[in-house]
């Protein structure tokens, strides 16, 4: 299938073994299991009966192949999920089985239920992310190198400070996605428990819902969300927002990886990176990998932003459109976030070429300390176009900024040659480079 070459390769193989066709079969079955042991415990349904329906249906095989076909009729998995479990139970449990529910809180509770998981390995890997990075920022707090501006040199900065950045957005990320809630669904036909409640029994439907999702392990709503998708909402921005913050360390990563650049390089491994005709290249596949998963993320997100207002009290394609992409965004990401996780943790750093760059201007990235310096001494004017000319002159003739800024006729015997080395080197213009580095380490740390 075209998925298996297409699509696939940039979700988590893992993770899409363990959200296949029949775990979701499994979370629909864990939904009405739930069910029936809230309202057994509650005297709704007989004594015996919800472990009678356990024993027959997890020992009954779904006809998956039919389970898809009732979808095109139906309109979602619930309906002939619901009929195959009717159809497999002893005529005396039929009438208990799915009382009361619908299909939107089976098909909700089962993706909460199917990514909840999913949550945890993303925050296993963000945790993988976060531990590398901090190793690579204590190593590199003093390795310099040049800060670029709309692709080109501009100031220096360490390489710390810029895997620092890297780490806070994913960190950030991290825990926003820890504070999301996975509620549990249970509303009945519109959403009031319709035919549960009655005289004498006003909020046992939410009794139900409550107990529900304390046997299952979700979240408790404060009422029944069928058409309320705010959490939805919550959790396509939540991935979303991680999917960014992955795609801009390989962005950066890319663009320090170029050649005529070379200031890092991917882990290595065998085929990694190769070229199908050009043996010499060393391809940023991994960068590619996390960016090709992220921008199908944004995409996907679109389509559950637009789905957030949804009619009345049963959404009308709005909600059919959430299903797929909800899930294919959390496998996307997390494939994502195994490819970051290794970038991270086995990145090639190349100080040597780092300091390469910082003279590939003669100097010129220090041009602006560099008139700082000679303005109170030779004018602002002055000041701007002789940093510039010595810059280039350093530039042509290779030799340092500063003999070239010494030997310019109009500071010659005017700045002392200390003074001009200072002005000239990198290392001793950083900034709070350094500092930040050790504050963003701190914040790391907290939990």
């Amino acid at each position: 299938m075209p998925d298996t070459l297409l699509r696939h390769p940039f979700m988590s193989q893992s993770a899409l073994t363990q959200s296949s066709t029949p775990t979701l079969v499994e979370a629909m079955l864990a939904f009405e299991l739930a069910l029936a042991e809230a309202q057994e415990a509650r005297g709704a349904i007989p004594e015996g009966t919800s472990e009678a329906m356990r024993r027959a249906l997890e020992a009954h095989v779904f006809d998956l192949e039919a389970l898809a076909a009732g979808v095109a009729s139906g309109g979602n998995a619930a309906i002939p999920f619901v009929k195959q479990s009717r159809a497999a139970l002893p005529n005396e449990l039929k009438r208990y089985f799915h009382m009361g529910a619908t299909s939107q809180d089976v098909i909700d509770s089962a993706l909460m239920l199917l990514l909840k998981p999913r949550l945890a390995a993303l925050d296993a890997l963000l945790l993988r992310c976060r531990t590398a990075a901090i190793t690579l920022m204590q190593a590199h707090e003093q390795t310099v190198m040049v800060g670029r501006t709309l692709m080109q040199q501009a100031l220096p900065i360490t390489f710390g400070v810029k895997v620092a950045h890297w780490a806070i957005g994913l960190e950030q990320a991290r825990r926003r996605l820890a504070q999301l809630e996975l509620p549990v669904q249970f509303g009945g036909a519109v959403g009031v428990h319709s035919g549960l409640d009655g005289p004498g029994q006003d909020g046992l439907g939410l009794d139900f819902m409550d107990a529900i999702a304390q046997e299952l392990g979700l979240a408790t709503p404060v009422l029944p969300w069928h058409t309320d998708r705010l959490p939805i909402h919550a959790l396509g921005t939540a991935l979303d927002a991680t999917a960014g913050a992955a795609e801009k360390l390989a962005l950066d990563v890319a663009l320090l990886t170029q050649t005529e650049v070379g200031e890092v390089s991917e882990p290595g491994g065998e085929g990694m990176g190769e070229s199908s005709s050009m043996p010499h290249k060393r391809n940023p596949v991994r960068c590619a990998m996390i960016r090709g998963a992220a921008r199908q993320v944004h995409g996907y997100t679109t389509v559950l932003l637009n789905a957030v207002a949804q009619p009345l009290e049963r959404g009308l394609g709005e909600w059919h459109a959430e299903w797929s992409p909800l899930v294919d965004s959390t496998l996307l990401l997390e494939g994502a976030l195994e490819q970051a996780a290794v970038l991270l943790e086995g990145l090639e750093v190349h100080p040597e070429a780092m300091r390469r760059n910082l003279a590939a201007t003669g100097g010129g990235i220090m041009a602006e300390p560099v008139s700082r310096l000679l303005a109170p001494v030779l004018g602002q004017d002055a000041a701007k176009r002789i940093s510039a000319e010595a810059a280039e002159t350093a530039r042509l003739q290779g030799i340092p900024y500063a003999e070239s800024l010494e030997a310019h006729a109009e500071v010659r015997g005017r700045i002392e040659a200390e003074a001009l080395r200072q002005a000239t080197d990198p290392a001793l213009y950083l900034g709070s480079s350094q500092a930040q580095v050790r504050r963003a380490i701190a914040w790391l740390q907290r939990e």
